[in-house]
């Protein structure tokens, strides 16, 4: 009797996540509405199809993180490692802090869990995301979508809770030609700091929470001052400092680095036309010489969706 093997495709959806939100560090993130589709099926050998945003990386077989995630959860688990064609269409800027790395990691893990019959709670699979990314706040956004705020123990297991933000929360996200590692932008960080510094940002952080659950844009200028990573990796990110000197002005409720940079997320007015303060934001960049894409996205409630066939 020929034994049944796992269904031949699997087909994955996943956001783009941003991180940090200003006082947030490491413990917060948004799943925003762009998107990472990978088809994937059995093979003979391993390869990849990539369409999109920075398909070239996408399809790089040397060191490609979908497939080396999938092989090391397989090789740990006991289990065979069985080669797969992927088919990727990807709207996730890469190396640019908009959770590209733990979309990449996540859909590995979630191709090992099927194709190797793994069995693991979404728990599990978060938890295994956040330990390779170190920080579990991009994971766990990018798997449940909304708003979350993550943790992860002692233990090694993330522990974390959603929001769904209230009302809507239009984005921008302004993106610089050149990409940032995660590595580089923590290099910069101090290993200490005051006192003064911490309480600051507990209580933004705490406050940014509640104008997210509670829809209180008024809140969020005040919400996302933060005094721990922004002003250290400020000179690596300079689009940064240029459009912060657009908070509160007409149209713009906030400004954040996109995880550890160097894209910058900027919170829109849902009630104030969104071409205008497009067009305001190009023109400050325009007469600062910052080169950047400008791309339209929303807090999405959607977090990581499957289709097996």
């Amino acid at each position: 009797m020929t034994r049944r093997r796992a269904s031949s495709t699997l087909t994955l959806t996943l956001p783009a996540t941003s991180a940090n939100l200003g006082p947030a560090f490491d413990a917060a993130a948004l799943a925003m509405s762009l998107l990472f589709k990978v088809r994937a099926s059995l093979a003979n050998d391993f390869w990849v199809h990539a369409t999109g945003r920075d398909a070239q990386i996408c399809r790089q077989l040397e060191n490609h993180l979908i497939f080396k995630t999938y092989r090391e959860v397989l090789e740990d688990a006991g289990k065979p490692v069985s080669p797969l064609s992927l088919s990727i269409k990807n709207e996730i800027p890469i190396g640019k802090g908009c959770g590209s790395s733990a979309a990449a990691r996540l859909a590995g893990i979630a191709l090992a869990n099927h194709f190797g019959r793994l069995h693991w709670s979404d728990q599990q699979i978060i938890g295994e995301a956040a330990r390779r990314e170190d920080h579990p706040d991009n994971a766990a956004a990018c798997w449940l979508g909304g708003l979350v705020v993550a943790r992860l123990a002692e233990n090694g297991q993330a522990q974390f809770a959603r929001i769904s933000p209230k009302g809507r929360w239009p984005l921008l996200l302004a993106i610089p030609p050149e990409a940032l590692s995660t590595e580089q932008a923590r290099d910069v960080l101090p290993q200490q700091y005051s006192r003064a510094d911490a309480v600051t940002n507990i209580q933004n952080s705490l406050l940014l929470m509640q104008a997210f659950s509670q829809g209180r844009h008024d809140l969020i200028s005040a919400a996302l001052e933060d005094r721990i990573h922004q002003p250290y990796r400020a000179p690596l990110c300079p689009l940064l400092p240029c459009l912060q000197q657009l908070t509160d002005t007409r149209g713009v409720h906030g400004i954040a680095l996109s995880g550890a940079g160097p894209s910058v997320l900027i919170f829109l007015d849902p009630k104030v036309n969104g071409n205008a303060v497009r067009r305001r934001i190009q023109a400050q960049l325009r007469d600062h010489g910052l080169p950047a894409e400008l791309l339209s996205a929303a807090i999405t409630t959607r977090g990581a969706s499957r289709t097996i066939r």
